[in-house]
């Protein structure tokens, strides 16, 4: 009997896209035997956001330690790896750099394939490292915080970006409200704690919806009427409740992405919603979303609040269905900053 089919597929997953350092054991798609990220958070946060060069050599430090880490953890050699995974884009030039650099070196010196994974696929496959039965097709709501986009899905790798955004992602507009606010970086977290205790009727924000039946963002608008009402009571010396202002953006950002999400659901036909990406982690769009899905009769899947966040072990999740699919990449994997779902 042939035992050779049933050897186990260990996945090491690399993430370097932005400010994680970020590796990942996985076995056979399904259990995360250890995952280690080096944070840059507290490095960047003093800056308002995040410096590339500055990264970049953050990854150059951290990534050797970051892997030898992971691998003892998940008490597996690289003679055991099926291949390395890695991004290779969308993110910052230098960052991916390291990253796609380093998964290269690794992979070619211990003769094993090297998989390309684009970063916006991996937050979409961290649902599968959750829940790995989720049935096809489903609608993905990505939104991060460089890109809000819905993803159709038909089966693993067949899928298509039927709505965008046009101009801020939501993410990024969290980030620029609450830099305006003064409340540091990463803004997304800092405006949902501060929004608990806020009115988010206080404040009459837009919400753009684009023309009938369109699944593009836009979120530009609403974050320069926030600008604008700070601008106006600091030019008349006024104080604002800064909770309610959070509170009230943070309800309008929600709203839309609810409203075109129904839209999406009705125009596909899907009957299971999956959410990504690192705004994914807020408390009021999984719960706003969960009550009108159960209304629906749509299945609903997110990941843990872990699986949000930039992480080694969702490229390790979508890098095992290349492998399953012999999509391997070849040595002259490059990095691609501004790299697109297709």
């Amino acid at each position: 009997m042939d035992m050779s089919a049933h050897r186990p597929v260990f996945i090491l997953g690399i993430e370097t896209s932005c400010d994680e350092t970020a590796a990942a054991v996985l076995k056979d798609g399904r259990e995360l035997l250890s995952q280690s990220i080096a944070s840059q958070v507290a490095t960047h946060q003093k800056y308002g956001g995040v410096v590339p060069e500055i990264a970049s050599r953050e990854h150059s430090s951290h990534l050797p330690s970051v892997v030898e880490r992971t691998l003892r953890e998940a008490q597996v050699g690289f003679c055991d790896l099926a291949a390395i995974a890695v991004t290779y884009g969308p993110g910052l030039v230098g960052p991916l750099l390291v990253g796609v650099a380093g998964a290269k070196a690794m992979a070619y010196a211990a003769g094993i394939p090297l998989i390309g994974v684009n970063h916006l696929e991996g937050h979409i496959y961290a649902n599968f490292l959750a829940q790995p039965a989720i049935p096809f097709p489903f609608l993905a709501l990505l939104v991060s915080g460089g890109h809000t986009n819905f993803v159709y899905f038909e089966g693993h790798g067949a899928y298509r970006v039927i709505g965008r955004t046009r101009d801020d992602a939501a993410g990024e507009a969290l980030d620029k409200v609450a830099r305006a606010l003064g409340l540091g970086y990463p803004g997304g977290p800092l405006i949902q704690e501060l929004a608990r205790s806020g009115d988010p009727k206080s404040f009459e924000l837009p919400r753009a919806m684009l023309e009938p039946g369109s699944l593009d963002f836009s979120f530009s608008g609403m974050k320069s009427a926030v600008l604008n009402i700070l601008n106006t009571a600091a030019m008349r010396g006024e104080q604002l409740d800064q909770a309610d202002l959070a509170a009230a953006f943070q309800q309008a950002v929600i709203e839309v992405l609810v409203r075109k999400t129904l839209v999406a659901l009705e125009q596909t036909g899907a009957k299971t919603l999956l959410l990504a990406g690192g705004v994914a982690a807020n408390d009021l769009l999984r719960e706003t979303l969960a009550l009108e899905l159960a209304q629906r009769g749509i299945s609903f899947y997110y990941p843990p609040p872990a699986l949000c966040t930039d992480n080694g072990a969702m490229i390790a999740t979508a890098g095992y269905y290349h492998y399953r699919r012999g999509n391997f990449a070849p040595w002259t994997l490059n990095a691609v900053p501004g790299l697109q779902l297709s």
